[in-house]
């Protein structure tokens, strides 16, 4: 091979956001100077996992503020631009539809440049979507920057949870992976809080910041070590020495890494047929399987229509008790991160898929009673229980089953089908999510007791579904875990 032949197929191997000459000049510094010492030592601190986690979890806000925006706003939009709840409905469920289509090619796209640049292009679709919906003056802008903002948030949810999955220490993985649903959860919260004092314009217009500032700050974390290696590309090692320390001894973990990217080349294509392996089938099932049941278990319509609910248990201050859901989710979510790691997924996912399964029956009791079962006298009561058993519910999803299906999801995958399978597992998730939220006014219009014991079913489920098939992750390395399934 000619040496200009070998410079291209250098070129096409690097990431398209590079870790940069100068983390290595910053480590062989460390070895090399004691004088450099303390200047290293701040660069080996700011320049961590944490960081890194840091960053990225901007794209999970981004997430979070998308599906809070249109809680608060529905009333403003519909009474300013003359749209009907049908055309309103449209805009709500649109952000769906456009992370499905986000969904099919995330991880196409974060498997050929890169999960930084996957990140990078899913943001451009987010500002542009806001900037349409700050400044429309009809339904037609309205609609395509909901579309725009969908399609980036589909790319997001795959490539956030895979990043820092990819770059965490075994031991700090779930706690880590958490971030990035309690960052979803801080977007919806900001989004009741902002649009209970906001008009909607300007609440679209700070809709961009968490992907302005997303952007630039790509360019100061390092690309994830395992997809650089998987890609061929000398930097892996880089970027692990970077992530884990510039004095950290990586040997072991480059070891497993290179055995993992050998066992299972780029190039090696999955036949239809293969799929019938259990190390393909098992991970596949299980992943797939937890994504679309953590939206069959209603929470979507629980959050996108939580102050028509409460409206309609009664609760006279809707917004507010809306706010204090958002509020709670976040609190939850943050306390959950620190058991992820200690208790195990699984325990997490059993506890709060059974919680959400009491807190549904309880919501269903308290709608079936109201209606022509208990005088207008006991309702009160009744609409005091309904809150009770919604922010119990809320409880319960933040606890586990919000998190966990996407942190397993990324651990379980097999390198070899990471990118396909990670794409149908989070199109299957999103495409749960528009059923529920288009199909949630309607059946709470047919009956709001029915329509909780649909979600308590789903989370009964659920239960039985974790007991039976969801291996424990915890404390494993991502090779040590697909390894496991070859057995």
């Amino acid at each position: 091979m000619s040496p200009s032949e070998s410079a291209a197929d250098d070129g096409l191997r690097k990431p398209l956001l590079h870790t940069g000459s100068w983390y290595r000049m910053s480590g062989m510094g460390s070895r090399q100077s004691s004088i450099m010492g303390s200047s290293i030592h701040i660069i080996r601190e700011s320049i961590s996992v944490f960081l890194c986690v840091s960053i990225v979890a901007l794209g999970p806000i981004q997430f979070g503020f998308t599906c809070g925006y249109s809680n608060p706003t529905q009333a403003d939009i519909i009474k300013d631009l003359g749209l009907t709840i049908s055309e309103f409905s449209v805009f709500g469920s649109l952000s769906n539809v456009g992370a499905m289509v986000g969904a099919i090619s995330s991880g196409q796209i974060a498997e050929y440049i890169g999960r930084k640049g996957s990140l990078m292009i899913a943001s451009i679709p987010n500002i542009i979507g806001w900037l349409l919906i700050s400044f429309a003056k009809d339904s037609s802008f309205l609609f395509m920057g909901r579309l725009l903002e969908g399609f980036g948030v589909g790319i997001i949810s795959y490539t956030v949870p895979v990043y820092i999955a990819e770059i965490a220490p075994q031991n700090l993985r779930g706690t880590l992976g958490s971030v990035n649903q309690l960052s979803v959860t801080i977007g919806i919260m900001l989004a009741y809080l902002l649009g209970l004092f906001l008009p909607w314009r300007v609440l679209a217009v700070l809709g961009i910041l968490p992907c302005t500032i997303l952007i630039p700050g790509l360019f100061f974390i390092p690309e994830s070590p395992r997809w650089l290696a998987k890609m061929g590309n000398e930097e892996f090692e880089t970027s692990l020495q970077v992530l884990r320390g510039f004095d950290t001894d990586i040997s072991i973990e480059v070891n497993e890494i290179k055995r993992s990217v050998a066992s299972s080349s780029k190039k090696t294509a999955i036949r239809f047929s293969e799929l019938k392996r259990k190390r393909y089938w098992y991970p596949l099932v299980v992943g797939i399987g937890l994504l679309m049941l953590q939206q069959l278990s209603g929470i979507n319509g629980v959050l996108f229509y939580s102050s028509s609910i409460f409206q309609s248990a009664g609760v006279s201050s809707s917004k507010a008790a809306t706010f204090g859901i958002g509020a709670i989710q976040v609190l939850v979510t943050g306390i959950a991160t620190t058991l992820v790691d200690n208790a195990g997924r699984r325990i997490l996912l059993i506890v709060s898929s059974s919680l959400m399964t009491i807190s549904s029956l309880l919501v269903a009791v308290a709608f079936i009673l109201k209606q022509d079962i208990l005088p207008d006298s006991s309702h009160s009561i009744l609409g005091i229980l309904s809150l009770v058993g919604l922010l119990v519910l809320v409880i319960g999803f933040s606890i586990g089953l919000g998190a966990v299906p996407w942190i397993i999801m990324s651990e379980i995958l097999p390198v070899s089908i990471k990118s396909l399978a990670g794409s149908v597992a989070t199109l299957a998730n999103w495409f749960c999510a528009s059923v529920v939220t288009m199909s949630a006014n309607l059946l709470l219009t047919w009956s709001s007791g029915g329509t909780f014991i649909i979600y308590a079913l789903v989370s009964a489920f659920t239960v039985v579904f974790v007991t039976l098939w969801v291996p424990e992750t915890k404390g494993r390395t991502l090779e040590e875990i697909q390894w496991s399934f070859r057995r």
